[in-house]
């Protein structure tokens, strides 16, 4: 719609009055015409009285002059008009030039730069008319998705469908520009009173986009975050008191852009596929969000990230079996931050594989100094699971380790399965011919079936600790934990729970054979210094004395935990101690 336009424009109504004019070539032309008119009179009647036999013959130099002059008329105008033609050839050219340097050849929409030209220009237009700008920011979710798993040609396709809905959802007059890849920006003037138009128009696109659209006989669900931003709201760097009867300035082109983008990304943290306005609490947190990047790099190079430690119980035994790994982030300028802070952050600005394989280092060699019988859990994130070579540079790490494979676990999260079926089976079979065990974790919160299950070689399943922690008072998370226990039992698969932190929990889950334990009951995660010195002070039940009351065990590492804190002229935290 708006190449079409932008072309029309500029091979319209500018040609005739551009329409170029060479003086020299046409001064040429006249003059000879007016010698032809010169010498015409005066041999014409020479001429005609020579043809009738009533005269002698014209003067010969008059007649050579008269032939000249017909020659150069002929001659100019042939030259005056090719002349022409290569002026308005040039003309197009540019015009051609002009049009592609302004817009995006494949969708046809107006580009960043001829973009933020317009959208100013309609931003004052609106202003003279007491109107605003209305300027959206949209983002294709998961675009690179589509380009990795079925080719560029099928993502070009994809964007010019969107384009082309897009294009349906807004009124004529609207803007539509392509950002850049997968990104678009369209700008509509709208009445200050009826911002409601501009939510239907929104929604609309957000509709449109989410549509299913096949390419090449492949369906493709794509969804769009979009944030908005209106021309009628003060610049944040602007006086706060204008002038009596002046309204403060507003932002141009560039600053709605930010605002608008900002919103867009709050539009994807929210959950995607909705649209969001722009607020000026978005702002601080987008702020944040860029601290939050930059010191996750910095961290990375740093080794600011370090690996803590969660006890996996035999709830039938009270065997200390092993170790879940958790990802801590050491940060100078935030303290200790959680992995659900920092490690979303880190799969989108492509830092999780380098993380996560500098974790899995530090927790091999750690691991190393455990007792043999002691086993490792870590977690892999999605992204890491699109790595071909994944199951190759782990390999390398325990290699660099020296530690034993089988005494390694990985943790998948039932979302990995929704990538790529084919290479997630080929990765985990990978894992398992050398030797490393592999579950699936926060079973239940999915939507895999059970068919999936069973035709992946899983060696144990986790339960999510949603269903865990609810379990004395809920009967429909009792019911679900019964249900894969019975599932692992039928399936021969071991199960986990997660997320165990009270001794009613406990006592219902020891009804189930096969099943280990993980949770605050056993005491908090402990970063790797301390949890040598807690190793050294404890004896594993297999090497020592049985002991087969639970409640004995659970009193010796409380002890072992306050004799640590006495040791360290700490007080006892009552609300650490175990139940």
């Amino acid at each position: 719609m708006v190449g079409e336009a932008t072309e029309a424009a500029n091979e319209g109504p500018d040609n005739e009055a551009d329409r170029p004019v060479d003086i020299v070539a046409l001064g040429i032309v006249t003059a000879a015409i007016l010698l032809f008119l010169a010498t015409g009179a005066a041999i014409g009647p020479s001429v005609v009285k020579s043809l009738t036999g009533q005269g002698p013959a014209p003067d010969r130099f008059l007649v050579n002059a008269f032939l000249l002059n017909v020659a150069i008329i002929i001659f100019g105008w042939s030259r005056y008009r090719q002349l022409c033609e290569e002026i308005q050839q040039r003309k197009r050219a540019e015009r051609h030039a002009r049009h592609l340097a302004e817009t995006d050849p494949l969708t046809g929409f107006l580009n960043r730069r001829s973009f933020h030209r317009a959208v100013d220009a309609l931003i004052r237009e609106a202003a003279l008319r007491d109107r605003a700008v209305m300027l959206a920011m949209i983002d294709l979710d998961n675009f690179k998705q589509v380009n990795d798993y079925n080719g560029h040609n099928t993502g070009d396709r994809l964007l010019q469908e969107c384009a082309r809905r897009i294009s349906g959802c807004l009124p004529d007059r609207a803007l539509i520009s392509r950002i850049g890849g997968d990104e678009f920006a369209v700008a509509v003037e709208f009445d200050r009173s009826r911002v409601e138009r501009i939510d239907r128009i929104a929604a609309s696109l957000v509709e449109a986009i989410g549509q299913s659209v096949s390419v090449n006989s492949t369906p493709i669900d794509v969804t769009a975050s979009i944030g908005l931003a209106r021309s009628d709201i003060p610049r944040s760097d602007a006086p706060r008191s204008a002038p009596s009867g002046e309204r403060a300035p507003g932002p141009d082109a560039q600053a709605l852009l930010e605002m608008a983008d900002i919103a867009m990304y709050h539009a994807k943290r929210q959950g995607r596929n909705s649209f969001y306005w722009f607020e000026t609490a978005m702002a601080e947190e987008m702020r944040f969000r860029s601290d939050l990047e930059f010191g996750i790099r910095q961290g990375i190079a740093n080794g600011e990230f370090v690996p803590f430690y969660e006890q996996q119980i035999d709830l039938q035994t009270g065997e200390l079996t092993g170790f879940e790994m958790l990802a801590r982030w050491n940060s100078p300028l935030f303290g200790i931050v959680a992995p659900d802070i920092f490690i979303p952050v880190a799969e989108d600005i492509g830092a999780i594989a380098e993380l996560s394989e500098q974790l899995i280092a530090r927790a091999l060699d750690d691991a190393r100094g455990w007792d043999a019988r002691l086993t490792l859990s870590v977690n892999i994130s999605p992204l890491q699971m699109r790595d071909p070579w994944f199951a190759q540079k782990l390999l390398k790490l325990l290699v660099e380790a020296s530690f034993p494979p089988h005494r390694l676990e990985i943790e998948i999260t039932e979302s990995c399965l929704h990538q790529n079926l084919t290479q997630v089976r080929t990765l985990i079979a990978s894992l398992k011919n050398q030797g490393i065990k592999v579950s699936l974790d926060d079973f239940g919160t999915g939507f895999n079936s059970l068919a999936m299950l069973r035709s992946l070689p899983f060696d144990r399943i986790k339960i999510d600790r949603s269903f865990i922690s609810g379990l004395a008072e809920n009967k429909d998370s009792m019911a679900i934990v019964h249900a894969i226990a019975l599932l692992g039992k039928g399936l021969d698969l071991p199960v986990t729970a997660e997320g165990i932190e009270t001794s009613e929990v406990l006592s219902h889950l020891q009804q189930y054979d096969r099943i280990k334990g993980q949770g605050y009951l056993y005491g908090k995660p402990r970063p790797a210094e301390h949890l040598a010195e807690w190793l050294e002070g404890m004896e594993i039940v297999a090497d020592a004395e049985a002991v087969s009351d639970l409640a004995a065990l659970r009193r010796r590492i409380e002890a072992a935990r306050i004799d640590e804190q006495r040791a360290s002229g700490a007080a006892p935290d009552p609300q650490a101690r175990l139940a």
